[in-house]
């Protein structure tokens, strides 16, 4: 088989999450669609606009298209409209399954399948260790797909029984690199190849979006993904677009999410990526995409001799307009009542959505906080961060209860030197639960 004429056009985008964040839009009145559906549908539908207008010749997909494996009827459907768009025009697709798209950490079926069952031409759902050779209009190219694994996937309960999470996870990597090594030896050398893969690499910057991104699971070392027989390795799952091998021998890169899922990720941009991809060359950039702005704003006034007037003037500056805001202030008790919610409400009118948590920083005993804004209270690490800023005598314990709290709360499990029960983070996965603020 001759090598490829031409370079090959592929769009890799990855962690689409659609159906997360509603808590922080509002329900548009003529589509009766919350308004951070909407936004994250415009998203995926400029990605797809521009896998068209290429046109490119594959389109690969890192996983986790919904925040769970059940997501509603109407999600289902609008996302299916949006890849249904490149059936229509014979690109082929591959649809990797995530974290995220798997019921019962894998076990039962994923939300994927649909694609696979009905047979949609062009497209493959990417839920095995398998190795799918694509013929484009522009030559052949070779796709290894590598789905979220669990230790369920690749050992027997008896194998894992009574070892540490960090002895799993050095097992599973032994077991894995072997089934790698196998279908990296079948790839035809005169053929571009890429790694499609969802999961958590060593190297990774987890960025802030660890609560969501970061699923139960295990970590692979880059090196097992550096190969001289692949070109390319699309990665998905961390929502910190990243390029994990500098050298680009291949590039090794993290697309990221396509929308900011919730604060975490503030500050991060978000897009996909665009390939030229030829045999032994990977010419890629990524793309942002034009998402809606988050934006904290942070204010002690439990000192200010005007804390309303402080708090305000905090309010004045940042951008506001369309943007999903929250207000994280500071106060002693005794202050609760100079502050003056309407005029709060008034000053955040221009957000798309806005959240005030306030903070007292009094160590006596405390009266219950007014509840403010839209969607009211504090997620669970706030709640314990203000617990901590209130208990002098967890000064020395607080960073590490903090950081404990974080992995729980990513699905993790936690070793603290006694034998007990595996346990999973169970509920919805695309937004942390709030807690009211006492």
């Amino acid at each position: 088989m001759g090598k490829t004429s031409q370079m090959l056009k592929i769009l890799h985008l990855s962690d689409i999450h659609l159906g997360s964040g509603f808590n922080h839009g509002r329900i548009n009145p003529e589509t009766g669609l919350n308004s951070r559906l909407e936004d994250f549908l415009s998203s995926l539908e400029r990605c797809i606009d521009r896998a068209i207008a290429e046109p490119v010749d594959l389109v690969l997909f890192g996983g986790d298209a919904f925040p769970d494996a059940t997501p509603a009827p109407y999600v289902q459907k609008a996302f299916a409209a949006q890849f249904r768009r490149l059936a229509d025009v014979q690109i082929p697709t591959i649809l990797l399954v995530g974290n995220h798209d798997q019921h019962s950490q894998g076990n039962g079926g994923d939300s994927l399948s649909i694609y696979r069952t009905l047979a949609v031409p062009g497209f493959i759902v990417g839920d095995r260790i398998v190795t799918h050779r694509i013929e484009t209009t522009n030559g052949p190219v070779q796709v290894l797909t590598l789905p979220w694994l669990t230790r369920s996937t690749l050992l027997t309960r008896s194998k894992t029984e009574g070892l540490s999470m960090a002895e799993v996870n050095e097992l599973l990597t032994q077991t894995l690199t072997p089934v790698l090594e196998a279908e990296i030896r079948q790839l035809d050398p005169e053929v571009p190849a890429i790694l499609l893969a969802h999961l958590m690499a060593d190297r990774a910057n987890l960025g802030a979006e660890r609560f969501l991104a970061v699923g139960k699971g295990f970590t692979l070392p880059v090196s097992l993904l550096i190969r001289p027989e692949l070109d390319y390795v699309a990665l998905g799952h961390v929502h910190k677009h990243q390029n994990l091998n500098p050298d680009n021998n291949p590039p090794v890169v993290y697309p990221g999410s396509i929308e900011r899922v919730d604060f975490s990720e503030e500050k991060e941009a978000k897009g996909y990526v665009f390939l030229n991809l030829a045999k032994g060359q990977a010419d890629w950039e990524f793309c942002p995409l034009p998402t809606r702005s988050f934006c904290t704003i942070k204010v002690d006034v439990s000192e200010a001799d005007d804390p309303q007037a402080k708090l305000l003037k905090a309010i004045a500056k940042p951008k506001l307009q369309d943007a999903v805001v929250r207000v994280l202030y500071k106060l002693r008790s005794d202050q609760i009542d100079v502050i003056e919610n309407a005029a709060l409400h008034t000053a955040l009118k221009a957000a798309h959505s806005y959240t005030i948590h306030p903070e007292l920083v009094s160590q006596l005993a405390r009266p219950r906080v007014p509840e403010l804004g839209v969607a009211h209270g504090l997620d669970p690490l706030e709640v314990l961060q203000t617990y901590l800023n209130n208990h002098d005598e967890l000064k020395e314990l607080a960073t590490d209860m903090a950081d404990a709290a974080e992995r729980l709360l990513a699905g993790e499990t936690i070793d603290f030197g006694l034998k007990t029960s595996e346990s999973s983070a169970q509920g919805e996965t695309g937004d942390r639960k709030q807690l009211s603020l006492l």
